[in-house]
Order: C-alpha cells, then structure tokens, then sequence
C-alpha cells in the first residue's frame, strides 16, 4: 500500500486535494480531527496538556478549551516558539500513535493507497513513512482570508498562526509534488489524477 502525505500551512485549502483523492477511493485521514478527538476528551493527552500549559486550558470536563489554550500557546512575548515546541511534542506522539493504527487498518482492508492528511506532516517527521508527498500552498492573503471565515478568529490571531509556521520554500524543499491553491480557477482532480496517481501507480 503506498502512503500518501498532504500537507501544507494553514489555509492553503489542503481539503480540496484530500477530497479528490476521497473521490477515487483512496481513503483520508484527517490528523486535525485526530488531534481534536484527543483534546475534545478528557485523555492522557489532555492531562500532559493541563501539566504543561495549567488547570485554565481544560473545560469542567477534562477537555481543552481550544481557544484559551490558542491564548497561551500563540501569545507573542518572546517565547512563543518554545511553547510551540512543547505543544507539538505532546500532541504528535498521540496523533501519530493514532495514525499508525489507522493506516494499519486500510493496509488490512486491501487499499492500494491512503492518504494522511496533517499540516505538521514534516516537523512531525512522518513525512518519512510516505511514499510521496503532496504540498499545497496560497499566498498569505488568500490564506487569511480563509482563515478568518473558517475559524471565526480575530485577525491578529490569525495572522500570529501564520507567522508561526514555514514558509512556502519549506514545503517546496520536502515535496514531491505541489498544489498552488490561490483561490482562482483551479483543478484539483486534474492535479491528483494527471500529475500525482499517473506518477506513482505509473497508470
């Protein structure tokens, strides 16, 4: 089974690639749901949050308020990085420990490929376990926009979000193939059938 990486900042629009390779029967995972299925619960992961970041991020429930700990985590003064960093390594063990059970699964089921679909796909470094993969970029503004009518976030917070990740050159250097989603007349089906499966399953 090949294992297909999607990645890319957010607000690229990385789901209009996914959803064409969910059209043609080619399973995708999503690692933001996956992610969020671990803080939306009270979890070992929650609990390795609260120590890391305080009792203020979890709701009465044991869940995080994504919000507040967004707060925490993205508040500019100087040492946003590490408390990047220290998110990130809580989160990625759970979400990959997740993803390798998943994919297990779809190898069972007799898939000739699956997809994961995680913006962090490289600095997780599970970009590794990939026979390909797939990067899909905008400029800054198109993703803001996105942003701000996806998220329902102020726009200084969605502009410390898109400082705080890669530039587009990150992407290009670890890609095998790349998605300029930028907002104009695009076609996505046209990408993954003509450039991505032609290639990889030499069909």
């Amino acid at each position: 089974m090949k294992i297909l990486g999607l990645t890319g900042p957010s607000g690229s629009g990385k789901a209009v690639v996914g959803a064409a390779f969910s059209s043609r029967g080619i399973p995708v995972l999503d690692t933001d749901a996956v992610y969020h299925g671990w803080i939306d619960t009270k979890s070992a992961c929650t609990e390795e949050l609260k120590n890391a970041f305080g009792e203020n991020i979890l709701r009465e429930d044991g869940s995080v308020d994504r919000r507040r700990l967004a707060a925490i985590v993205f508040a500019d003064d100087g040492n946003k990085d590490a408390r990047l960093h220290t998110l990130n390594r809580i989160t990625h063990r759970y979400v990959l420990e997740s993803c390798q059970e998943w994919l297990d699964e779809q190898k069972k089921s007799g898939r000739r490929a699956a997809v994961i679909d995680a913006p962090l796909l490289i600095e997780a470094e599970f970009h590794k376990w990939c026979d390909a993969v797939i990067a899909v970029l905008a400029p800054k503004d198109v993703r803001l926009a996105r942003i701000l009518l996806r998220d329902g976030i102020s726009k200084e917070a969605a502009e410390a979000r898109i400082s705080s990740q890669k530039p587009d050159s990150f992407y290009r250097a670890h890609a095998d193939f790349v998605f300029m989603n930028d907002g104009k007349i695009v076609d996505a089906d046209s990408f993954v059938e003509a450039v991505v499966l032609k290639t990889i399953f030499k069909e």
